[in-house]
Parts: C-alpha cells; sequence; structure tokens
C-alpha cells in the first residue's frame, strides 16, 4: 500500500513507571527515534514521571553524538487504570531539525537587532 507524502510518521507508545529503568527507557526512545518513529511516554505519578524525564535526557545523549537532536512537549491525559480515572503526564518527544533552510526564518520581515 503506497504511503501519502504528507502521512505523519507513525507514533510509538512507552509507558513508564517508577520501577522502570531511565537508561532502559533512553535506549527504547533512541532507538525508536533513529527508526523515523516519534514517541510518546506516559507516566502516572511523580515517580514515574521522574523516570520519563531522566529517561528523556539520557536518550538526548545517545542522539546528540549521531547528529539528531530531540524536541519534547508534555501534556495531560485523562486514563483509566482498574477502573480508576486517572492523570497521567505525556512527553511527545520528535527529532528535532536545527540544520537546513527549514531551521531557519527566510521572512523579510525579521530583523536583526
Amino acid at each position: 500500500m503506497p504511503q501519502d507524502i504528507d502521512q505523519k510518521p507513525q507514533i510509538g507508545c512507552l509507558k513508564v513507571s517508577s520501577k522502570s529503568s531511565a537508561a532502559s527507557v533512553a535506549g527504547a526512545i533512541a532507538g525508536m527515534i533513529k527508526d523515523g518513529l516519534c514517541v510518546e511516554i506516559q507516566s502516572v505519578g511523580a515517580g514515574a514521571v521522574n523516570q520519563a524525564v531522566k529517561a528523556i535526557a539520557i536518550s538526548r545523549g545517545f542522539l546528540s553524538p549521531v547528529g539528531i537532536e530531540i524536541a519534547c512537549v508534555p501534556s495531560f491525559a485523562n486514563i483509566v487504570i482498574d477502573g480508576e480515572f486517572r492523570t497521567a503526564i505525556r512527553f511527545s518527544v520528535e527529532p528535532r531539525f536545527t540544520h537546513g533552510p527549514a531551521a531557519f526564518p527566510t521572512d523579510s520581515s525579521v530583523q536583526e537587532s
């Protein structure tokens, strides 16, 4: 089946708990980003959010030397766990293109100060 050029990249979802290994999650993030996937990380609770943030920072260290920078966008999500409504923090991690024409403004109205 042919893919549409404007189709968004697939998204991989990782669920992180307070007991998750930040280094292992970081490896998964880096691998998925290298494969061209955007990554969504979902975590519930302060300990889980802590591990997720550490994993994102570690994955940046894995990806930066090979020329890939990442951007992270946090958001809230309402989910159901064991029949109870909970609020999760979701982190959308995507490659960030910092080089090339798309990274720099071309509008003539942008002026240096």
